[in-house]
């Protein structure tokens, strides 16, 4: 078996529309919606300065099963630069860009391959596409099945096998849940067992957007991710895996990120800060890390702030937060060219921090804010008065059905409990406003 390169790519999710980022300058809004065509840019380069010898995309190559004409064009268009050079294409489509979806009549290279809905599709890759030469070297044979609707709830790993008695390198593409990521919908569920006997070499997966390699070796299970994060949520480095195959079925895989825009958390603690001068340097420090380590890229950062200090009551001061936020943002504007490629893009400011409340001294006082903390933390470890307390709140607030359904929600979250401890700590720090001399709780 000769040696051979390939790129597997999933989740491009072209013309995705950023939900979310309304209140951004026009500038970085559009770098936003041009990201994935960026991104997808940026893998055909790769392809082309690798010299690989065939790509292949498991699902979602559009963001909607009604796909946007710019999209269409611009999948042509650049596969069309594979073609000009005879690196085929393997395609299948997932749940987001079914088969059945919207799509406009267009004329694809004859290196482009879209796998049928129908069945289990089996294509065999000659080296460079020229499978109508003389003596054709076949070296791999693709297998998969396109989401014919936007739903496919049947396990369709069972349906792959190898070709009787071939020798070749055999690559399963598959747009699915395995073993059940609670994270995503459960579309065309398998167990990993399954796809371990099926006797594929490699399974390029689609469809979760977290980069991760399930099974190494006989075979491979990969996951490469999406190849640009749309949100805060798919934070970090995306982007598509370079795999070698070599003698012996020895497979190497490396990681290429593509992504234009790159999303991170971060947080920082507030304690010890003592100025807000402080806060504002602390804070652009992390925005300069989030730059250098971009390497050239635009990012986007959600910012925690966390812990217990002086400064919280800035925090919670009507207006602080916002005041920093928008100043922080118009010194990145201006300082750095919504045009350049380094940009930090600061998304929001989330204050998880609070006040230097001495807990322990008020656990033990004999006073009402004692009582109020000790209420608390029993509620903290005792369930069932955590659900009456949380069942009272609903029952207080008949006709407002809005804030019903928040305490129902926070109810069997982890947020309601942690929510019950902040009362507790703004209940500490309004009494000491109202009474400095209210029972020596607060430090």
């Amino acid at each position: 078996m000769s040696d051979f390169r390939f790129i597997h790519a999933a989740d491009l999710h072209l013309d995705s529309p950023f939900r979310g980022m309304s209140h951004v300058p026009d500038a970085i809004r559009e770098r936003l919606r041009a990201s994935t065509f960026t991104a997808f840019t940026n893998l055909i380069d790769l392809a082309l300065r690798e010299q690989v010898d065939f790509v292949v995309f498991s699902g979602d190559v559009y963001d909607a099963a009604d796909r946007s004409l710019r999209a269409q064009l611009r999948l042509q268009r650049e596969l069309q630069r594979l073609a000009t050079v005879r690196i085929p294409v393997y395609i299948i489509h997932g749940n987001h860009d079914p088969e059945d979806g919207m799509h406009a009549e267009l004329t694809w290279p004859d290196t482009v391959h879209f796998l049928s809905s129908k069945e289990v599709e089996t294509k065999i890759v000659y080296r460079r596409g020229h499978a109508e030469a003389s003596e054709p070297e076949a070296i791999a044979a693709i297998c998969g099945i396109s989401y014919a609707h936007k739903a496919l709830h049947e396990n369709v790993a069972l349906s792959y096998k190898r070709l009787a008695g071939s020798s070749l390198y055999h690559i399963g593409l598959l747009h699915g849940n395995v073993d059940g990521d609670i994270g995503h919908d459960n579309y065309a569920p398998c167990a990993k067992r399954d796809l371990i006997q099926a006797g594929m070499d490699y399974w390029a997966l689609g469809h979760i957007h977290l980069r991760q390699i399930l099974h190494e070796q006989e075979p491979w299970i990969v996951y490469p991710g999406n190849i640009q994060g749309r949100s805060v949520k798919e934070a970090g480095a995306k982007g598509c895996y370079i795999v070698d195959v070599m003698e012996g079925r020895q497979t190497r895989l490396t990681f290429a990120p593509l992504d234009d825009v790159r999303w991170y958390t971060e947080s920082i603690s507030i304690e010890g800060l003592e100025s807000e001068q402080a806060l504002k340097e602390l804070v652009e420090q992390v925005m300069q890390n989030c730059r250098e380590g971009s390497l050239g890229r635009m990012s986007v950062l959600r910012l925690f702030l966390h812990g217990r200090g002086l400064l919280h009551r800035k925090l919670e001061q009507n207006g602080f937060v916002q005041d920093l936020l928008q100043v922080l943002r118009e010194e990145e504007e201006y300082g750095v060219s919504a045009e350049g490629s380094n940009i930090v893009w600061l998304e929001s400011l989330q204050v998880d921090s609070g006040s230097e409340v001495d807990v322990e001294h008020i656990l033990e006082a004999d006073s009402f804010l004692g009582e109020l903390f000790r209420m608390a933390r029993q509620t903290n470890q005792d369930l069932d008065l955590y659900d009456e307390i949380m069942d009272q709140a609903m029952e207080s607030m008949q006709g407002h059905t809005r804030l019903r359904h928040v305490i129902e929600e926070l109810k069997d979250s982890e947020d309601g409990r942690a929510l019950i401890g902040r009362a507790c700590e703004l209940a500490a720090v309004l009494m000491e406003e109202a009474d400095p001399r209210a029972g020596g709780e607060v430090s």
